[in-house]
């Protein structure tokens, strides 16, 4: 009985097993199924941080979009309101030519270059100069032999040109006078633009010619409508204000899509231009800014008088800061897109604190690029400011720090004179410009990466319940 009861309690022992066991076995492809599904639609059928359809619900999203679409239709409705409409252009072509700036171009060819003696030396006074002659392209003597006026050797600027050579010359019909304008150099220009562009498509292909064309936009944007509406009369900072909105909406749609990560990562560009631009508002006031501090400022003020001259400061800033805010936007939202990626079950928290970590990286190289920008574009600047500094007479009473620190007084004097440079205006905009601009970049990150780390914790729960 023992041994029939042991085996009876066997098969009942293996008949309990098999029905436990095969539950698991038909459950497991149920399991893997849906994983598969999920990862097989993530990786083809919709936008990195969700399908339109699975996040139109959700109330960040909605947020984000009536954001934009606010921001879209203020854009339009300041772009046809601010076009320029060219009803001043006469007057600006004649007071461009009374200062200088507006003449005719035309190509020309040196036909003879010699270096002498000039016409009006004398004994007590010998100075050399140089004498070219050309054949120009237009004007009243075109396809003539012409001499332009000599150059004295002794100044700065004398064009090194030989036989042969083309140059751009600049001719005043009023005065049938020719003079020299600069070098030809359109031709290294374009060859340097085609080999930019054959490098873009060979390393981005499709995206590299849409972020190409996206290039282009900009730049129409540029001198089709903000230069055009400044000089129209428009105030500088609301029309490049409007022109930086035109370029964000364009340059990012049209280079990565209308998809939810291109709209989530305009709004973090758009968020952080404000921000951006209501520091800078603050900082360029309280600096006190004329915008005369250059050569440019005081050609303008005489070109359009009455011109805010700090506002165009104040509004460089602004399309200054748009570039690198591109930059960091999208490769927040991309690096969420790609963390969840990696692992569907990062929670929206996990997602934030990991994007945080890498954009804290991303800043401190932006940041660094944009100072290094700024710097190279004014770097005559700042070597003339430091010139100019050198040896400067800033009243100094005795028994003070400077005086009484000895040894580190001169440390004391260079970090004094670094100071005195920042307090000119050339160098003070770049400095103040820096700084606003790189507290925006700042704000870009945290703002933009909270949102992309919502919605795709929000897609992959909805794409889960939706599957499941």
């Amino acid at each position: 009985m023992s041994d029939n009861e042991s085996l009876e309690s066997e098969a009942e022992d293996t008949e309990a097993n098999s029905e436990s066991v095969e539950p698991e076995e038909l459950a497991e492809p149920a399991k893997t199924t849906p994983q598969s599904t999920l990862s097989h639609s993530h990786a083809h059928s919709h936008d990195a941080i969700g399908d339109w359809d699975i996040l139109a619900t959700h109330p960040v999203l909605k947020w984000i979009i009536g954001f934009l679409a606010v921001i879209g239709v203020l854009t339009v409705i300041g772009v046809l309101f601010l076009w320029p409409n060219g009803d001043n252009r006469q007057e600006i072509l004649d007071e461009a030519r009374t200062i200088g700036l507006s003449f005719e171009l035309h190509n020309a060819e040196i036909t003879e270059v010699t270096d002498d003696i000039c016409t009006y030396a004398t004994p007590a006074d010998p100075q050399d100069c140089r004498t070219v002659v050309m054949i120009p392209a237009g004007g009243s003597r075109a396809g003539e032999l012409t001499v332009l006026n000599e150059f004295n050797l002794a100044q700065i600027g004398i064009p090194q040109v030989s036989v042969g050579d083309s140059i751009v010359i600049g001719f005043v019909p009023d005065q049938d006078f020719y003079f020299f304008v600069d070098v030809e150099r359109r031709i290294p220009i374009v060859a340097l633009m085609i080999f930019f562009i054959l490098v873009v498509l060979a390393m981005a292909r499709a995206r590299g010619g849409l972020a190409i064309l996206a290039m282009a936009s900009t730049v129409i944007v540029i001198i089709g409508f903000i230069g055009p509406s400044i000089l129209n009369g428009n105030n500088p900072l609301l029309v490049t204000i409007v022109g930086a909105s035109l370029i964000a909406f364009t340059s990012l749609y049209f280079t990565h899509g209308f998809t939810p990560t291109t709209t989530v990562a305009l709004a973090g560009t758009m968020m952080s231009l404000i921000i951006t631009l209501g520091i800078s508002l603050v900082f360029f006031d309280w600096a006190g800014f004329t915008g005369f501090g250059n050569e440019a400022g005081v050609t303008l003020g005489q070109l359009i008088p009455g011109i805010d001259l700090s506002s165009i400061l104040l509004a460089g800033a602004v399309l200054g800061a748009l570039g690198a805010l591109d930059d960091i936007t999208i490769t927040q939202v991309a690096t969420i897109s790609e963390l969840h990626e990696q692992n569907p079950k990062m929670s929206i928290k996990a997602l934030f604190t990991s994007g945080i970590k890498i954009g804290r990286e991303h800043i401190a190289s932006t940041v660094n690029t944009l100072l290094l920008a700024y710097a190279g574009a004014s770097l005559p600047i700042v070597i003339l400011s430091s010139a100019r500094l050198n040896d400067d007479n800033l009243d100094r009473p005795s028994g003070t720090l400077s005086e009484d620190l000895g040894p580190v007084s001169n440390l004391y004097r260079f970090f004094e004179e670094q100071i005195n440079i920042a307090n000119t205006e050339e160098i003070a905009v770049e400095v103040i410009r820096t700084l606003c601009g790189s507290i925006g970049l700042v704000a870009a990150v945290p703002a933009t990466t909270a949102l992309a780390a919502i919605l795709v914790g929000t897609s992959a729960k909805a794409e889960q319940e939706t599957i499941s």
